[in-house]
């Protein structure tokens, strides 16, 4: 069953998946790899000479957006950035649990495949989600990891979201841009941050995907007694999804050698100042 609404979605839908990764500036290259799961693309791109780093995108999103939003990294790092199977891009459209450890075991793979027995991570949102199933699943095959206002941690309750759902259906009523922006600032907050990558984006995903809702459920403690890494939690003060409060109170507790920071007066949706990337940088390089 596919994962957009109609062939001409998915047109549209990967069309804009291009676009978006031609601003890049950066050269890139396709790849596929398979795992038990399905056939998986990747980007890779970045500093070939840098460290590698395996990168994933948030939920209803794609690779190509998500590296426009933290191209910072491509300066420093040999970027592999997955097309998460089950969402939009160019990986298999495989639905895959997000209640169980599925996306782990995916993940697990996918390093293996990549021709890696140990690799950095990056995950944002969704992403994050699944690299905290990751780090249940296989905590031998993550050097550092990153984690940017994650799922799987402490996620709010869905209730804290219902309010999008009225500009929301508006929006799939009119199509008028208006009630876009009005959905989106539940995760954004503010206008500034919603640029026409963002928009465009966000606009995709209402019109061409078949939204999911459901996000990488909490991670057990019990499962993490075998992690050690060296990790970084990043959570929004006023996340409606997972806010920091919850989730950094939580990643103290049951994350080993856990580093949290707090985005300030930020939403799910942010733009993150220089000091705060160049944090996210020291951080996985630094032996």
């Amino acid at each position: 069953m596919s994962i957009y609404k109609s062939q001409d979605g998915k047109i549209a839908s990967i069309k804009l998946y291009d676009a978006q990764l031609q601003k890049l500036g950066y050269l890139f290259s396709d790849k596929y790899v398979t795992t038990s799961f399905g056939k998986i693309h990747l980007i890779e791109t970045g500093n070939m000479k840098g460290k590698p780093l395996l990168v994933f995108h948030g939920g209803n999103s794609t690779t190509a957006y998500n590296l426009l939003m933290y191209k910072f990294l491509l300066k420093d790092f040999h970027v592999y950035a997955i097309d998460t199977i089950g969402h939009p891009g160019k990986s298999d459209e495989v639905c895959l649990s997000s209640n169980n450890y599925d996306y782990g075991k995916w993940a697990s793979e996918v390093i293996t495949a990549i021709g890696y027995d140990k690799i950095s991570c990056f995950g944002v949102s969704f992403g994050g989600g699944i690299l905290a199933k990751l780090m249940c699943i296989a905590p031998e095959k993550i050097e550092k990891a990153v984690l940017v206002v994650p799922a799987g941690i402490n996620n709010a309750l869905p209730i804290s979201s219902v309010k999008m759902l009225i500009p929301l259906i508006k929006y799939v009523v009119t199509k008028k841009e208006k009630y876009l922006k009005e959905t989106a600032l539940y995760m954004a907050l503010s206008e500034i941050v919603l640029d026409e990558d963002t928009l465009d984006t966000i606009k995709d995903s209402f019109d061409n995907v078949k939204t999911k809702v459901g996000m990488p459920s909490n991670i057990m403690r019990k499962l993490l007694r075998n992690y050690k890494t060296p990790t970084l939690v990043m959570a929004a003060e006023k996340d409606c999804l997972f806010p920091a409060k919850r989730v950094l109170s939580r990643a103290k507790t049951i994350i080993p050698n856990c580093k949290v920071h707090m985005l300030k007066g930020c939403g799910h949706m942010h733009i993150m100042p220089q000091y705060e990337k160049k944090m996210i940088v020291d951080f996985l390089i630094d032996s």
